[in-house]
C-alpha cells in the first residue's frame, strides 16, 4: 500500500509541475493578447497543447492509481476521492501528510491556471468586441447616404457622406 501511495503522490507532483508549466505559458500569453501579436500567440498556443497532452496522460495515470488503491481498499473507485484517501491514512501520518500536501499544491496550481485563463478570456472577448465595433463602423460608413452634390447635367455625383475615395484624410 505504501508504494501505491508513493506512486500516487509522485503522479500528483508531476501533474502539478505540468500545471506550473501551463500557468507560465498562460501568463506569457496575457501581454501577447494585449499587443495582438498573432504569431507569438500561435507559438504559445502550440506549446500549451503539448503541456495539456502531458496533463491528460498524467490524469489517466492518476485514475489508474486510484483504481488500484480502491481495489486494495475494497472501495468503489467512482466514489473514492483524495480527501477520503487522506482520512483513511490517519494511522500513517507520513503518507497522509505527503498525499495531503500534493493534493493541496495541485489544487492551488489548478486554481491559478483557471484564474489566469479567465483573465485571458476576458481580453480575448474585449478584442473581439473591438473588432466587431470597428467592422460595424466600416459597414455603416459604406451604407451612408449620398450627398446632394449635383453635376453639370443636374444628376447627383453619388458621393457617400464620410467616404473620400477609400483613404483617410488626416487634415480633416
Amino acid at each position: 500500500m505504501a508504494s501505491l501511495m508513493d506512486d500516487l503522490v509522485m503522479i500528483l507532483n508531476e501533474e502539478c509541475d505540468q500545471y506550473q508549466n501551463l500557468l507560465e505559458l498562460s501568463s506569457r500569453k496575457t501581454p501577447v493578447l494585449v499587443t495582438g501579436d498573432l504569431e507569438k500567440l500561435a507559438e504559445i498556443t502550440d506549446e500549451e497543447q503539448g503541456v495539456v497532452a502531458n496533463i491528460v496522460l498524467l490524469d489517466k495515470k492518476r485514475e489508474e492509481a486510484m483504481k488500484t488503491i480502491a481495489d486494495v481498499l475494497n472501495r468503489d473507485v467512482n466514489t473514492l476521492k483524495l480527501t477520503d484517501l487522506i482520512q483513511i491514512l490517519a494511522k500513517k501520518p507520513v503518507e497522509q501528510k505527503n498525499l495531503s500536501q500534493a493534493r493541496d499544491k495541485l489544487r492551488l496550481m489548478a486554481d491559478s491556471v483557471v484564474r489566469v485563463n479567465a483573465r485571458n478570456q476576458e481580453l480575448i472577448n474585449s478584442s473581439l468586441e473591438m473588432v466587431e465595433f470597428e467592422m460595424n463602423i466600416l459597414q455603416a460608413a459604406k451604407r451612408a447616404p449620398e450627398t446632394a452634390n449635383y453635376t453639370k447635367t443636374a444628376g447627383t455625383s453619388g458621393d457617400v457622406i464620410g467616404m473620400m475615395s477609400g483613404r483617410f484624410d488626416a487634415k480633416q
